[in-house]
């Protein structure tokens, strides 16, 4: 997901089931996870621009279908011992995953297939390097990746 929309890791894990129409191939940012104190919390996002719909290619539809009939195993297995938080991306018994975890686990994953180094929030970098070499004007990929305009975007304060 974060390869495919440029999603913020907090949007895709909080991003619930009813938040997508894989039918009409989009998906709604109404809420993320984030870490208070170590712990996992549902939040929304920081910005008003960061509560969009974003479009999802063929692909991304396709494997978020594969992704929902093994999660539909997992919760049969878990049976009881499941928390129906309605999330896409979750542990097996439905809890949520854990922000500073989940990006620890992509970085092991990346080291131990032996890939170039990479961090998590490249990803999302390079969805929207790749959509302007494509030729989506830089207006769309600002907004389908929640960025705010130049006018609010965040500066350093000098030291």
């Amino acid at each position: 997901m974060l390869a495919t929309t440029g999603l913020r890791r907090g949007e895709a894990l909080g991003l619930r089931w009813a938040d997508l129409d894989l039918d009409g191939s989009r998906a709604s940012i109404r809420q993320t996870v984030i870490a208070l104190k170590h712990t996992p919390l549902l939040g929304t996002p920081k910005t008003v621009k960061g509560r969009r719909t974003v479009t999802l290619d063929a692909g991304t539809v396709a494997a978020l279908h594969e992704h929902r009939k093994r999660q539909a195993a997992e919760r049969l297995l878990m049976g009881a011992g499941w928390t129906d938080l309605d999330l896409v991306f979750c542990h097996v018994d439905g809890t949520m995953l854990h922000p500073e975890r989940f990006t620890r686990g992509f970085s092991d994953a990346v080291h131990r297939l032996g890939l170039p180094p990479i961090r998590l929030d490249d990803l999302r970098h390079g969805w929207a390097t790749l959509a302007l070499q494509a030729g989506v004007h830089p207006k769309v990929v600002q907004e389908a990746s929640g960025t705010p305009t130049s006018a609010s975007h965040w500066t350093p304060t000098a030291t």
